[in-house]
């Protein structure tokens, strides 16, 4: 029979054990080894089959083992350090305490998803994850962040297989009241709410629940609430679902709504009002309108408002492809704002011009959340240095007549939480060289570039260490095997195979992630023949262990997890390869300390950053990687082995990927299968075990989340907090007033004529040449411009390259016909073909860089064709 109502029914603690509760509550204890261990000592079986949930383990205890417990005075003293770990921890200075520098009061992290515990399903992939560390990175940190994002009722799916290795998804309900959440409250008691305007009159109301991540709160707007039709309850449902309008719903709610959260959750706690507003891609972009409409309230006009809420508010973009964009008709962006709707104050064409393609190539009626993302944002980078790179190529067009280059998009490097990821054997064995203290600061905090205490480590240590982990990794690969093919029908009988599925003496190789076309999840299926051999040679054998979600709408990817998976079911090599269907945290944090080696081919460069293969790296487990993401900007030989590519513009796609693939069996055929088997004299593989050393000694420390939340702090939040500060409500009418009148003369300003003191088109290294330009400013004065003269070597179309910039000084003017002089030096401080070129920049001090304003004026074609290339 089936229930008609459900209740949770929440346990009775007795009152030594009431801290229980909290530390349950705290996320913290999902990278907290103690904390885990004493939930775990509770009852040892129970913990095991609530995988690890201290929430649903307490919901579950016997009232008579609770009443051990309580008399329990070893337990009880256990449960008291314990607390009081975690209070020095809460209350505590850290590292964000001990700055000087002035910074960020508080900081607002938006994003679409979250990965901080399995037991808080809120995640798809490695965004989530990824915003899921940085908030524990902050924590460890001290760092004052609010994490906004949405409660999804469905989650992400669960993935199982038919019997011929389709995917099938599976949406289990999530109660909050089963979760590691509370619902933030009025002083009434009544539940706190945030509410938006929809067309027709009706309304999007949702509550807010608490997850508190360490010393960090994170906001979860959730639309299922009784005040809401059918349709409204539904918006937030499921991660990543639904249709057009169905996405933008879940992007207002998050971004308009988080804003009105964090009000609501400052004003109620007394929690300091965030300086900085960081948008973890473009999903959350809404929440600039927002703040533009509280300052509207406040009495500002739009423009002044658009500046006071630029220079607080920080962007990242996640994607190297457009493809990876969400972008909306734009005739329903208009339903949903204006009079009728949310954010009536605004006008309506301002909202929709935020999110206009209105460069070369743009498509006219869409409306892209990352161009309004940039547009909303004054600082604004991608997370590798190649992601940099590609994303200032890709978005140069918002920024006509600078060379990609100079698009003002920065990087910050993804890092991973430690912590979370590396392997309580991992841990203990740098505990044993340093202290335990010293391993969780080394691993949380960073600050150093080198671990140089894992030298040290003797080589039988290193190497049963990875042995040991290898072996649990089997071990949970067969349990987790039987289960996938009891879901897929096998009974029994016919599983006694799986019993010998892996060795843990055998090159272990390692590929999870989601299953877009890109990632190439069969590229390793490329030669059947040549990786059969692989998998069953006689003396280096390998084995690999292979995850993966496509998702739910993406046929072509489930296709391919269905080629793979019937790749891995043959009776020859099923032993050898297995695909775990399901692929999430809990997972990971076994896949990835058991493996020797980190798989990643994906099309170079649609790789942003690709953090999986720096979780393998923390646990001492070596990358086979195309030169993309991370892996691009910190290879070196000591770490793995870099995938030779193939992508010239001209190479044919399956072409591509029959180099690439042949290229990958080549590594592993003559360099990594021979590495790991070759024993040296003490019978240890010696060479490899140098490998793992240097990959923790070098390569550790660079991957951590502290590192990249320090960055985020020093590099792009403090200067946002110090713009925040500077743009009180007369800078930033000063500014929308500058901004506009320099917008409307810039037709009027030009360069007229460059003149040097060069004679020849030759010249000695480390001459210095004198420069007289003449400019035209039209309604400009040169308070309002910078005259700069670029060079640097030239290639043979004189385009220039490595470009340096010196301002030049106005030396006289206006002349009879307006125009102004200015000089300076040109020092000639390269051999070789040597260009230089003179442009004129908009200039204020409150401008975040001189291309802010996508302005530029250059000389003419007629005068470049007079003055000639400088240096030959």
């Amino acid at each position: 029979m089936k229930a008609i109502r459900r209740f949770t029914v929440r346990p009775v603690l007795p009152e030594p054990l009431r801290p229980l509760s909290e530390l349950a509550r705290n996320l913290r204890w999902s990278w907290h080894a103690e904390t885990r261990d004493l939930f775990q000592s509770v009852d040892p079986e129970l913990w095991s089959a609530c995988d690890g949930d201290p929430v649903r383990l307490l919901g579950g205890v016997p009232p008579q083992r609770l009443a051990e417990l309580a008399e329990d005075h070893r337990f009880l003293r256990r449960l008291t350090a314990v607390v009081d770990d975690l209070n020095d921890y809460v209350t505590g200075d850290r590292w964000y305490q001990d700055q000087t520098s002035e910074l960020p009061a508080a900081v607002a992290y938006f994003s679409p998803e979250f990965g901080i515990a399995a037991a808080l399903p809120q995640y798809s992939g490695g965004l989530g994850i990824l915003a899921g560390d940085h908030l524990k990175a902050a924590s460890d940190l001290g760092v004052p962040l609010i994490g906004v994002g949405l409660l999804y009722r469905h989650g992400y799916f669960r993935q199982t297989l038919s019997r011929d290795g389709w995917q099938q998804e599976h949406y289990p309900v999530l109660d909050p009241n089963e979760l590691p959440v509370a619902l933030l409250k009025e002083p009434d008691g009544t539940p706190a709410q945030v509410s938006l305007a929809l067309p027709g009159g009706t309304g999007l109301h949702a509550r807010i629940w608490l997850a508190q991540v360490g010393r960090v709160p994170l906001l979860m707007l959730d639309s299922d609430v009784e005040e809401n039709d059918l349709g409204e309850r539904g918006v937030t449902d499921r991660l990543y679902g639904g249709g057009s309008e169905h996405r933008l719903l879940q992007e207002m709610l998050l971004g308009i709504g988080g804003v009105r959260a964090v009000r609501t959750y400052c004003r109620l706690t007394g929690h300091a009002e965030p300086e900085v507003f960081h948008t973890n891609e473009g999903h959350a972009g809404f929440l600039g309108l927002e703040r533009i409409a509280e300052l509207c309230d406040q009495g500002l006009d739009f423009d002044s408002a658009l500046e006071a809420v630029r220079a607080g508010t920080v962007f990242t973009t996640h994607t190297p492809v457009p493809a990876g964009i969400d972008r909306f008709d734009r005739e329903l962006v208009a339903r949903h704002f204006g009079p009728d709707a949310e954010l009536p104050r605004i006008d309506l064409g301002r909202i929709l011009n935020l999110g206009m393609e209105t460069y070369p190539g743009g498509e006219p009626n869409l409306f892209n959340m990352a161009v309004m993302g940039l547009r909303l944002g004054q600082r604004a980078n991608g997370v590798s240095l190649l992601h940099g790179h590609v994303s200032r190529e890709m978005f140069s067009g918002l920024w006509p007549g600078f060379d990609p280059d100079e698009v003002p998009i920065t990087s910050v490097t993804n890092g991973v939480h430690a912590p979370t990821w590396v392997a309580p054997e991992v841990f203990r064995l740098g505990a044993r060289q340093i202290g335990a203290q010293r391993t969780e600061d080394a691993m949380s905090v960073g600050g150093s570039d080198r671990w140089d205490a894992v030298a040290e480590i003797p080589d039988p240590d290193i190497w049963e260490l990875r042995r040991n982990l290898r072996e649990q990794l089997v071990t949970e690969v067969r349990e987790r095997l039987r289960a996938s093919w009891r879901q897929r029908g096998a009974g029994t009988a016919e599983l006694g195979w799986i019993d010998s599925v892996l060795d843990p003496d055998v090159l272990t190789i390692g590929f999870a992630r989601r299953v877009p076309s890109y990632k190439r999840l069969t590229l390793m299926l490329r030669d059947r023949d040549r990786l059969m051999e692989l998998l069953l040679h006689p003396e280096r054998p390998v084995q690999i262990v292979v995850a993966g979600k496509a998702h739910p709408a993406d046929d072509g990817g489930k296709r391919l997890v269905q080629e793979l998976v019937r790749f891995a079911d043959d009776p020859r090599v099923r032993h050898r390869i297995v695909f775990l269907p399901d692929y999430g945290m809990a997972m990971a944090q076994k896949l990835y300390p058991g493996c020797d080696i980190w798989l990643n081919n994906p099309l170079r460069p649609l790789e942003a950053c690709g953090t999986s293969g720096m979780k393998a790296a923390l646990n001492g487990c070596l990358n086979l990687s195309v030169l993309d993401g991370w892996w691009d900007e910190w290879f070196q030989p000591d770490f793995g082995w870099a995938i030779p590519t193939a992508d010239g513009s001209g190479t044919d796609p399956d072409h591509r990927d029959d180099l690439e693939a042949a290229a990958l069996y080549d590594l592993l055929e003559q360099r990594v299968t021979p590495r790991f088997y070759e024993h040296g004299q003490g019978g240890l593989p010696d060479r490899w075990i140098e490998m793992v050393r240097q990959t923790l000694t070098l390569l550790g420390p660079k991957l951590l989340a502290g590192r990249m939340v320090r960055e985020y702090v020093e590099r792009l939040y403090t200067p946002a907090a110090l713009a925040h500060r500077s743009m009180d409500i007369d800078s930033a009418r000063e500014v929308a007033a500058w901004k506009a009148k320099v917008r409307s003369a810039w037709p009027g300003v030009s360069v007229d004529h460059v003149e040097t003191s060069a004679a020849t088109a030759t010249a000695e290294l480390g001459t210095t040449l004198s420069l007289r330009v003449l400019v035209a400013l039209g309604a400009l004065h040169p308070d309002d411009v910078e005259v700069q003269v670029v060079s640097g070597r030239v290639d043979p179309e004189d385009r220039i390259a490595d470009a340096s910039t010196v301002p030049l000084k106005p030396a006289g003017g206006p002349d009879h016909e307006g125009r102004w002089l200015y000089e300076g030096p040109l020092s000639l401080e390269r051999t070789g073909p040597y260009g230089y070129t003179v442009r004129i920049l908009p200039a204020h001090r409150l401008l975040a860089s001189g291309a802010e304003m996508g302005l530029v004026a250059v000389p003419s074609e007629e005068l470049v064709e007079g003055a000639g290339v400088l240096m030959r």
